[in-house]
């Protein structure tokens, strides 16, 4: 094999490894204090809520309910994720933290 053909398998496998070992965070990474703060059941509108936190992940039901997900760093680089759903008026329904995955 040609010297080049070991180089960039060397980088494929490198820049896989890389990938592999730093898994990124699922949704937009906020401070849990300011998740809370922002977030009042019954009270908060969608609007409120991105302009408070930003945009993350969500998914959209055809009932007209919204799921987003935010996280919260942790200790050790791990992160608590925080869950809230909005109903189809577009009002924060229920909140949901789950605490950061053992190490």
């Amino acid at each position: 094999m040609k010297p080049a053909t070991y180089f960039l398998g060397s980088v494929l496998a490198l820049a896989l490894y890389g990938c592999a070992s730093t898994p990124a965070p699922m949704g937009a990474s906020v401070p849990e204090a300011k998740l809370t703060a922002a977030l009042v059941p019954g009270q908060t509108t969608r609007a409120q809520m991105l302009a408070a936190l930003g945009p993350t992940k969500s998914v959209h039901f055809d009932s007209g309910y919204e799921v987003w997900l935010y996280q919260a760093p942790a200790d050790g680089g791990r992160f608590a994720e925080f869950v809230v759903l909005v109903d189809p008026r577009g009002i924060v329904a229920k909140t949901r933290r789950r605490a950061p995955a053992l190490p």
